[in-house]
């Protein structure tokens, strides 16, 4: 079992770059330079929302200081809007801009133009189904063991 758990962690890591790599591609064909693959990828998943730079981190997706700063970097570049918060002045509300939605629309169309192919490339919508549910299941197992501080080996009785 050790092996095929390292191995998931490998590819997941992996998979995650060749991703990175797939945004970084769609940009350059498009000409886009003032922006890179992960802050495209922070402002897809801001979408139509207005949040926090903490709500970002809260959802998991981010490290807090890399959020703080490519934030700042799509509001220096006209990616997203920001203003202070009328209840709470330190926090600082964000969302796109027409620029960001802009891009946002681009990100999307390549991600139609990706599952139109998936079926071309043999996949069906039942194995991206199972991978779901099992990279759902291992994200669960990693929860639980941040939460409860690691799991504890037990022994059978």
């Amino acid at each position: 079992m050790r092996q095929p758990y390292y191995e998931s962690i490998l590819l997941i890591e992996r998979l995650h770059r060749h991703f990175l790599e797939v945004l970084k591609t769609e940009l350059d064909r498009l000409s886009i330079q003032d922006i890179n693959n992960v802050q495209s990828l922070i402002l897809y998943n801001i979408g139509e929302d207005e949040m926090t730079v903490g709500e970002l981190t809260a959802r998991g997706y981010y490290l807090g200081s890399n959020v703080s700063y490519n934030v700042k970097k799509m509001v220096e570049n006209g990616y997203l809007g920001q203003e202070r918060s009328p209840h709470d002045r330190r926090s600082v509300r964000v969302r796109l801009s027409d620029k960001g939605l802009d891009l946002r629309g681009k990100i999307s169309s390549m991600f139609e133009r990706q599952v139109n192919a998936l079926d071309r490339a043999g996949f069906t919508g039942e194995e991206l189904a199972h991978i779901n549910e099992t990279l759902h299941k291992l994200e669960r197992f990693w929860s639980a063991s941040i939460d409860y501080g690691g799991f504890q080996a037990t022994t059978a009785a």
